[in-house]
């Protein structure tokens, strides 16, 4: 089955690795047609395990190769395609749309962060297929009331994020 691991904190905040080595750490692990896209831990790969079983395969293999503590979130390629069908917002040249993915249940604790958030002009967030969306205007991300949220050490296990342009880009390289 093909997957898309969604690598949490890659190249920000001092955790910097290079793609070719991503993938080398995922290919050591066993996982097959391991490729990327762009260098924000977005890494493509084949494997007949479980997402539950590869979760904790491949964050212990990148925490030991990179000594620091991986968080990554795997989604099939069906569900990587739902994810950008699902927007519940359209696209616009002034604003952003990120989608989170998680743990289960973590769209609701973003939902209840954001409705008790300010909100800037033309942010908004909805839940679709228990994935949280969220869309705000372009060069608000990290001055807007919740994207200071989103850094918090408590949600570091339970999301990440990207942009819906970069989701786009992964649904073409399947």
């Amino acid at each position: 089955m093909k997957f898309c691991a969604f690598l949490r904190g890659v190249n920000v905040n001092g955790t910097f690795m290079k793609m070719v080595d991503v993938c080398k750490v995922f290919s050591d692990a066993g996982m097959k047609e391991v490729s990327s896209v762009l260098a924000s831990g977005n890494i493509f790969f084949s494997s007949e395990k479980l997402s539950s079983e590869l979760k904790i395969i491949l964050e212990k293999a990148m925490s030991e190769y990179f000594n620091y503590e991986a968080f990554l979130f795997i989604k099939t390629e069906k569900e990587v395609k739902a994810i950008f069908e699902n927007s519940p917002f359209q696209k616009s040249d002034d604003a952003h749309i990120y989608a989170f993915v998680g743990t289960e249940n973590s769209e609701k604790i973003l939902l209840e962060e954001f409705n008790r958030s300010q909100k800037a002009e033309n942010e908004n967030a909805q839940i679709v297929e228990n994935i949280f969306y969220w869309q705000v205007s372009k060069g608000n991300t990290l001055d807007s009331a919740f994207g200071k949220i989103l850094g918090k050490k408590s949600l570091k296990d339970q999301i990440t994020s990207r942009n819906l342009n970069t989701i786009e880009k992964i649904v073409k390289k399947f």
